[in-house]
């Protein structure tokens, strides 16, 4: 969560810089870390991006003064970020599905959006670029408790390139 805090206030002091105005959408980080004032401010005046973690999320289904984060009544909710997709395997992967299915429930938007992240998922040496694909919407389907087709997988690949001392 904090490395994408960090990476959020780069990009709205970029914008500031390019437009002169404040960015109209607002982030807030909720993790438990922060002091009882801030938590309240942020209950009371939800952002529209909240950085937080899966155990956060889960106590924000069952305590009442964050239903308003969660609940179909008080809440828009309509984007979910998995970052670190690949570290969600075996019990804790299990636990972060039904999380998930809790979710979209309790949110009332049985279409709501789940976008999983991981720069390091492995899948198997030698295959194809759709097998890969394959691979991964398997798995985000699992998670996500709905079907991810392989075509919305999006991947990226480094390509070593080696600068001459002649182009630098």
């Amino acid at each position: 969560v904090n490395s994408q805090e960090q990476a959020l206030r780069r990009l709205f002091a970029q914008y500031k810089d390019l437009t002169g105005k404040d960015c109209p959408v607002r982030f807030s980080k909720y993790t438990g870390q922060e002091k009882e004032q801030e938590k309240q401010a942020i209950q009371k005046n939800p952002p529209h991006v909240l950085l937080t973690n899966y155990v956060m999320l889960e106590l924000m289904l069952i305590r009442p003064e964050e239903h308003n984060f969660v609940d179909r009544t008080t809440a828009d909710f309509r984007f979910l970020v998995i970052d670190e997709l690949h570290t969600y395997r075996g019990r804790q992967g299990a636990d972060v599905g039904l999380l998930i299915r809790r979710l979209r429930e309790r949110s009332g938007n049985p279409d709501l959006q789940c976008i999983g992240t991981s720069a390091t998922m492995v899948v198997g040496k030698g295959t194809s670029r759709k097998e890969r694909q394959e691979a991964v919407a398997q798995f985000a389907s699992k998670i996500f408790g709905v079907a991810v087709e392989p075509d919305n997988i999006i991947e990226e690949s480094l390509k070593r390139m080696v600068l001459s001392q002649n182009t630098l």
